[in-house]
């Protein structure tokens, strides 16, 4: 198995356009070598990064949140699974808040979600007078955990 990828080989296995992991890559989000003819070559590790990348984004997490998180993996080796191990456990808060918000969409879509524009005859019931405003603007019925 090769241990260096050209971008095609990365771009294959991941899913991911060329184009998309040039750009991964100017945003230091994952890094690669330069051969003698100056094209990019990546370590086998850079499969995992590109593929945590992706899901997060999946999930709607920011670029930053995705650096972030990224930046406390080590540069200089292949992350252990203590590594990825640590970053899970930093982000698991972050993506229990995440999974939260997506099950009150799901449940509470085709009902009131709290946005005050009171247009469903349940929103009647559940936000009379528009009182989830009181919490704040949005549909405070998904984006609130009460």
């Amino acid at each position: 198995m090769e241990h260096d990828l050209s971008i095609g080989a990365v771009s294959e296995r991941t899913g991911v356009a060329p184009t998309a992991l040039r750009f991964y890559e100017a945003e230091g989000l994952i890094h690669s070598d330069r051969t003698s003819g100056n094209q990019r070559r990546y370590h086998r590790e850079v499969i995992r990064r590109v593929s945590f990348i992706r899901v997060a984004q999946q999930v709607g997490l920011t670029l930053e949140e995705i650096r972030a998180a990224l930046d406390s993996l080590p540069d200089n080796r292949t992350p252990t699974t203590k590594d990825w191990e640590k970053l899970s456990a930093a982000w698991r808060p972050r993506l229990d808040a995440q999974i939260g918000i997506l099950e009150r969409l799901r449940d509470r879509l085709d009902a009131c979600i709290g946005c005050g524009c009171l247009s469903l005859g349940v929103c009647k019931l559940m936000n009379p007078g528009d009182k989830a405003a009181l919490a704040g603007p949005g549909p405070r019925f998904v984006l609130d955990a009460d």
